[in-house]
């Protein structure tokens, strides 16, 4: 994560509970204005999910999708995201769009990135012109 760090501390976790979350079916998002020039953001998976590696996993996905997308999001920001049962099945677009909706109605994308709204290529896709 080029302009974020890990979220480690529980303190700022359990202050972040306390703000109003936003969710949909794959993930729970909860995000608070920090005091600093970067963002630090958290994921949550809890052990109802499943055994070590299936958490790890969806774990790993969710940081993935919040890489690839960092510069699309504000900085000076708290973010921490909770896994729901269904992000285990969920294919990593899925997880994109549920991520990047999330954070649209949070209000932590760029204004410029939250008007275009999901109509980006997801990363991987080659764009050809003249075909």
């Amino acid at each position: 994560m080029k302009f974020s760090s890990s979220l480690k501390l529980n303190h700022i976790f359990r202050r972040l509970y306390h703000t109003s979350g936003f969710a949909n079916g794959f993930l729970v998002l909860y995000a608070r204005k920090n005091r600093t020039e970067g963002n630090r953001v958290g994921v949550t998976v809890s052990k109802k999910l499943g055994k070590a590696h299936m958490r790890n996993r969806v774990r790993r996905r969710i940081r993935e999708v919040y890489r690839l997308n960092e510069e699309l999001f504000q900085s000076g920001w708290d973010i921490v995201v909770v896994a729901r049962t269904k992000a285990i099945d969920a294919g990593f677009q899925d997880l994109t769009k549920a991520y990047l909706a999330l954070a649209r109605k949070a209000g932590i994308l760029m204004k410029e990135q939250a008007a275009e709204g999901s109509d980006r290529f997801p990363r991987g896709e080659a764009v050809t012109e003249g075909d």
